[in-house]
């Protein structure tokens, strides 16, 4: 007597499973552009290293007490690994009946279920490959009841965004359920011209507001990524996806519990780039590049944008000191001079939580001018989103050093610097600081002055002169209201010993958190 027959049949089932909504709802796939999910993951994870759990999970058709054919749950899901870590990984097989939701007595994952419980318990890295439409009011039809909103909740969803890192892919199109997960993550990416997200679709759209859209115009890259900012990044293919989702996790520790991974580095840490001497122009009101300036400062090479086409008078990136992973925020004079905006604000906030959350130490450059103004920046919130900025920034608990590129004024300037911690500010002698810019205070402050004037034009000049001599760094230096200014070329090497010293400091937080036994 063996078990051989049932052997069989379990390698059957599994062949089933493979074959998806079959061949021909593959090929229509592939048609569009888009890899099944199994392809996916064998694209995303270390080869061999997918473990696929609930495989045999479906909607069986028997014969006489024998099954002939399973047509498999639309969903795949499991443990693998990328650089040797573990992860979660599970996604939508739009081959099988478009990856709407599947009822049996536990949800293998796409809104809860077995992969979330996965990555919660065991503190890894949750990967969500997201190719699905969600509900469709067929369900009614079939249970002979509608459902109140919540049945198949976020719970578990939002529970990990403080556990461990949340990753989401739009490799379709998401609406619905699967477009609000993807939303629920620490990152996310989109492919440019296969993928769209919205909160509900084009005949949604057209029969509530009469609006007839494409679905690349609703949900597409250029909308959801560049205008809306509901997607971080967008990629040109899926490999590329793929790519910048084992470059992102790279940064991140497998959970809370953990500090971010360290790399070796062999890019000198006292490098000095002369041409950091000149970047900034003496004309105050010159532009420069900023990019420019975080490549010659941070380790080369490792550099990772985050948002880069969204709010982009602020530049959000990971990179590494001395190999050490930190969170660069820092202005951007190319667009507005470098003013926050409410798309910037909202990039801030997004970010500065990804760092805290992580145990990742932000270092600000700042060249910031202040919020934006005027009439569409009052109708656009930017105040309040802005505050909201500022709230974020001082609830944040890791290590954050303020380096003072140029400008750093008002109230936006406040949100750049750790008033609850060391409060450690330097700066570059380009530098100039204050409750608003010397142009705009003087106009308001002088007034009356200013209008008496014989020649009111000669007598505002003249007014912001006398201000602007108060206005060398140097004079606050003196007074210790600023803890240093250093020569440009200096700033790697600077940096570079601030940021290893926070790895002390950041291993105790984290020691704490254990021992409170805090858990998931």
């Amino acid at each position: 007597m063996t078990w051989l027959p049932e052997a069989e049949e379990i390698a059957l089932r599994r062949k089933w499973a493979e074959q998806g909504g079959g061949e021909e709802a593959v090929a229509r796939h592939h048609g569009q552009g888009r890899l099944t999910v199994r392809e996916r993951i064998g694209g995303l994870v270390d080869a061999g290293s997918f473990q696929e759990v609930g495989k045999l999970t479906g909607n069986a058709t028997y014969v006489d007490g024998k099954v002939t054919k399973v047509t498999p749950a639309p969903y795949v899901m499991g443990l693998a690994s990328i650089e040797g870590r573990s992860v979660a990984v599970g996604g939508e097989d739009f081959t099988v009946r478009g990856g709407t939701s599947w009822g049996g007595d536990r949800r293998k994952g796409g809104q809860g279920g077995f992969v979330e419980d996965l990555a919660a318990r065991y503190r890894i890295p949750l990967i969500n490959l997201i190719d699905g439409a969600g509900g469709t009011v067929t369900s009614a039809k079939r249970r002979g009841h509608t459902v109140f909103p919540g049945v198949d909740g976020y719970e578990r969803a939002v529970q990990l965004l403080g556990t461990v890192p949340v990753v989401s892919a739009v490799l379709g199109t998401a609406a619905g359920g699967p477009a609000g997960r993807a939303i629920l993550s620490h990152w996310s990416v989109m492919v440019k011209g296969t993928s769209q997200i919205f909160a509900a679709g084009p005949p949604v759209v057209e029969r509530s507001l009469g609006q007839k859209v494409s679905k690349e115009e609703l949900g597409g890259a250029r909308m959801a990524v560049d205008t809306a900012g509901t997607v971080d990044n967008v990629a040109e293919n899926e490999a590329d996806a793929f790519r910048l989702i084992r470059r992102f996790l790279s940064y991140m520790p497998q959970n809370v519990w953990e500090l971010p991974p360290a790399a070796t580095c062999d890019d000198p840490v006292d490098r000095r780039e002369e041409a950091l001497l000149d970047l900034v122009p003496r004309e105050r009101r010159q532009p420069y590049n900023m990019k420019k300036l975080i490549e010659m400062v941070a380790d080369r090479g490792s550099i990772f944008e985050i948002q880069p086409t969204y709010g982009r008078a602020v530049i959000t990136c990971l990179a590494r000191m001395n190999g050490k992973v930190v969170g660069i925020i820092a202005n951007n004079p190319m667009v507005y001079g470098g003013a926050m905006d409410v798309r910037a604000a909202r990039k801030q906030i997004h970010f500065t939580e990804l760092c805290d959350t992580f145990h990742i130490p932000l270092i600000f450059l700042v060249d910031l001018p202040g919020f934006m103004v005027g009439m569409q920046a009052e109708a656009a919130a930017t105040l309040r989103d802005g505050m909201r900025a500022v709230y974020v920034g001082l609830q944040a608990t890791v290590p954050i050093l303020t380096l003072v590129i140029r400008k750093c004024y008002g109230m936006a300037g406040m949100g750049t610097t750790d008033k609850n911690g060391l409060d450690f500010k330097i700066a570059w002698p380009s530098a100039e600081w204050g409750s608003l810019p010397v142009e705009g205070g003087v106009a308001a402050a002088f007034k009356r002055e200013i209008q008496n004037a014989a020649d009111p034009v000669l007598r505002q000049k003249e007014l912001e002169e006398e201000l602007r001599e108060l206005d060398s760094p140097f004079l606050t230096a003196e007074a210790f209201g600023v803890e240093d200014i250093i020569d440009p070329r200096e700033t790697r090497r600077y940096l570079c010993r601030f940021i290893d010293l926070a790895q002390e400091r950041l291993k105790t937080d984290v020691g704490v958190k254990m021992k409170a036994g805090v858990r998931p």
